[in-house]
């Protein structure tokens, strides 16, 4: 009971704003929850709420905010306010004769300012559009809806660096204010912001210092001289003459939320949706190449400049995945966007991965080959070619491993149905990627692009909607932008439950991403997996049903997916002491 609870008052201040976050599913609720969880353990009676931040979670914002609750609560039942530890330490000292600084006079400790941003900076334009929605919204805003409300109230661009040696733009605050808990981001791949209790509060000052009315009543949403959110439809500018448009893309919003890796979020049904077609000559072909793409560390821009002389000029960039691979990058960089898309980049069906011979070798034996082959899959890209790069190796090192690398070339082309190409060094690579960028410009370059709308994809049904397209309309082609694509990607930032039980499973050795996806078919989640073995009973014979359990289940499966008794047995070494 929280009654029993050495300070019941906080932490009844501390779980009301929990409920309030879960009622929002905003991302504090993992910050209140383990500041509530430790309140609520810990024995020790606190005189002021400045004395929590010992206790984990307890940080110096959260601890004003109690503050300001007890402050209003022993004003309101006439009871003194506990002295703060700092100035009691300080009125000892002073008693002592310790603390009187020149001319007698006790140095005043500074108080910190309220955060107001500057005027017609990143943060307070961002601010400002945000607070057009209402309080209690529970959607948020898109980056390109932000940036269309947010642009007039600021003097620098949102879209442009203000230095063209620098990348920043006035986006860049955004950062800054999801660091300050001002505003909480959800949803992929297709982000929504919305501001945190902290950031309205910022928002009314912001108001209340250039003496604009603020609304309290009502939907609690701050007006004035701020344009309301109009429809997505009054949004929609004129068709540039470039896209060719079948129709306005249907804006199917999907609310999901991912506070972290333990959402378990089954949204896997496929939609519908109206393509965005972009004619041929509206965009252009370009390579991108990932940024650790280097011959060594003195000679960084050698794969560069390489292929400039090549005639080709590649992207750098930080991939998600692979090490190079192809976009279409519309001349207009507003279209996508105005039609239920993000950016102005489209990722083509083509990705590359490098591997030089020794580095085939070491992934082979530390697991990463056959992660890397899994999360290329995943991708949804339908055309990936594997460059491996024949350097020159110790032969006796390399008889060591040439069974092992001669297994997993073969596995590659076979069971992935991946292409191999095979070069004797790097200039050779870079060749063979300038002839790609070159025949992939004249092939996509001279048709339209089909593009899924980004409004309509969510981290679940990226693919099964691209295999249902597949199935049903082979002979049309389905893409989405490079933000949607670097998102769905992304190692951590769609992090399901099922993605995490899939990562688990494969740190077991001999476990690949294909008996991986097997056993997670079977169990979907690492409880239902640890609930069947605790179900196998105590004792020797216990035991004996565990060592079986997976073999016995899935002992069917043929190639690259069979269990063996002796694997079987490794697995429930690990997931069977959970029991």
């Amino acid at each position: 009971m929280d009654e029993d609870c050495a300070n019941p008052q906080l932490l009844a201040w501390v779980k009301e704003w929990l409920d309030l976050a879960r009622e929002r599913n905003s991302k504090g609720i993992t910050t209140y929850k383990r500041a509530y969880d430790a309140l609520k353990a810990c024995p020790l009676t606190f005189q002021h709420p400045s004395e929590l931040q010992q206790l984990k979670g307890f940080g110096p914002k959260l601890c004003d905010r109690l503050e300001e609750n007890l402050k209003k609560h022993c004003q309101e039942n006439g009871l003194p306010m506990p002295e703060h530890p700092r100035l009691k330490k300080q009125r000892e000292k002073e008693a002592e004769g310790d603390a009187p600084q020149e001319g007698g006079k006790t140095k005043k400790k500074r108080q910190p300012k309220a955060y107001v941003p500057t005027l017609r900076s990143g943060p307070y334009a961002l601010i400002i559009a945000l607070a057009t929605l209402p309080e209690d919204v529970s959607t948020g805003l898109t980056k390109t809806e932000l940036i269309e409300i947010a642009q007039p109230h600021c003097d620098a661009s949102f879209s442009a660096p203000s230095d063209p040696t620098k990348f920043y733009t006035a986006w860049s605050s955004m950062k800054t204010l999801l660091q300050k808990e001002m505003v909480y981001e959800r949803g992929r791949p297709l982000r929504r912001y919305a501001l945190t209790d902290e950031g309205w509060e910022v928002a009314k000052r912001i108001k209340r210092a250039n003496g604009m009315q603020t609304e309290e009543s009502g939907s609690n949403s701050i007006t004035g001289n701020i344009p309301a959110l109009p429809p997505p439809a009054e949004r929609t500018p004129s068709l540039s003459p470039e896209l060719a448009i079948i129709s306005e893309a249907q804006r199917l919003v999907r609310d999901t939320v991912a506070d972290g890796p333990q959402v378990a979020a089954d949204d896997s049904s496929i939609p519908k949706f109206t393509p965005v077609r972009l004619a041929p000559g509206s965009f252009t072909v370009h390579l991108l190449l990932d940024v650790r793409e280097v011959r060594a560390k003195t000679d960084r821009d050698y794969m560069q400049e390489e292929l400039a002389k090549q005639g080709v000029k590649a992207l750098m960039r930080n991939l998600e995945v692979g090490d190079a691979q192809w976009i279409a990058k519309c001349h207009d960089p507003s279209l996508l966007a105005r039609h239920g898309a993000e950016g102005d980049e489209i990722v083509l069906d083509w990705i590359v991965e490098r591997k030089r011979l020794d580095d085939l070798i070491g992934s082979i034996k530390d697991g990463r080959f056959h992660e890397q082959k899994f999360r290329l899959k995943r991708s949804g890209a339908t055309r990936v070619v594997y460059i491996i790069e024949e350097i020159a190796m110790d032969a006796a090192s390399y008889s060591r491993y040439e069974e092992a690398v001669q297994s997993a070339i073969a596995s590659t082309q076979v069971v992935n149905g991946y292409f191999v190409k095979r070069t004797a060094k790097m200039d050779d690579t870079i060749k063979y990627l300038a002839r790609m960028t070159q025949m992939l410009k004249s092939k996509y370059e001279r048709k339209p692009l089909h593009v899924i709308p980004t409004t309509v994809l969510t981290a679940q049904n990226y693919m099964p909607l691209l295999t249902h397209l597949r199935e049903t309309e082979p002979e049309t082609s389905y893409y989405i932008t490079y933000a949607a694509f670097a998102s769905l990607a992304s190692k951590s930032e769609t992090m399901t439950l099922k993605d995490v039980f899939l990562k688990m499973l494969m740190t077991t050795r001999r476990v690949t991403g294909e008996r991986a996806l097997e056993i997670q078919r079977k169990w979907k989640t690492p409880h239902e997996l640890v609930d069947a073995y605790r179900r196998c009973g105590p004792g020797e014979a216990g035991r004996k049903r565990k060592a079986d359990l997976v073999f016995a289940e899935l002992g069917h499966l043929v190639g690259k997916k069979k269990f063996s008794k002796n694997l079987s047995q490794c697995i429930a070494e690990i997931w069977g002491d959970y029991a």
